[in-house]
């Protein structure tokens, strides 16, 4: 196969680009980068109070896409490849961490333009009350924008089972934010 000449401007498939880098190219890591650092930063900024190592742990996504570019084979959308990888790092961290005291959730809420600094806090605490599980797939469709079948594949779960967790923790979700809605 050819090289791809990313000079220009088009668009190029991230599984393209995935290739170009398993061949060396430095300029698909950072067309990589220039596409998804926001999604990825703003994926930990979600789950960690200190910005700082937000942005740190957002550099190693992108240093783990290079260290393994060689094996990679796109099984599954590059979307869920990445934020696999970022699941993984996230995990990692937590697990250092456990050792140490951890933030809860609810500081330094990382607010959308759109709410209010009140709302995002409201938000956040209920966030804090789910099951980490229903949380984080609750988190993966509805803040990182996964389709149903990314995050199947990434929790190499039917995709079924993937609806079912997602009604769940979106029906949890609900209750913690108004308590009397199933009544």
């Amino acid at each position: 196969m050819p090289a791809i000449d990313i000079t220009y401007t088009a668009v190029i498939a991230d599984d393209d680009l995935m290739r170009e880098l398993k061949a060396g190219s430095n300029a698909a890591l950072g067309l990589l980068f220039e596409r998804y650092r926001v999604a990825v930063w703003q994926f930990f900024r979600r789950r960690l109070s200190d910005p700082a190592r937000a942005e740190e742990l957002t550099q190693e996504v992108f240093v783990a896409l290079l260290r393994n570019a060689a094996p990679y084979e796109p099984r599954a959308s590059f979307r869920s490849y990445l934020f696999g990888v970022a699941l993984n790092l996230l995990l990692a961290e937590r697990r250092k961490a456990a050792g140490r005291r951890t933030e809860p959730l609810d500081q330094e809420p990382a607010a959308p333009l759109a709410m209010s600094a009140d709302d995002t806090l409201w938000i956040r605490r209920a966030l804090a009350r789910l099951d980490e599980g229903d949380r984080e797939i609750l988190l993966l469709r509805e803040y990182e924008h996964l389709t149903y079948q990314e995050i199947a594949d990434l929790y190499e779960m039917p995709l079924n089972t993937v609806r079912t967790r997602l009604f769940r923790a979106r029906m949890a979700f609900k209750a913690v934010l108004v308590p009397d809605a199933g009544r």
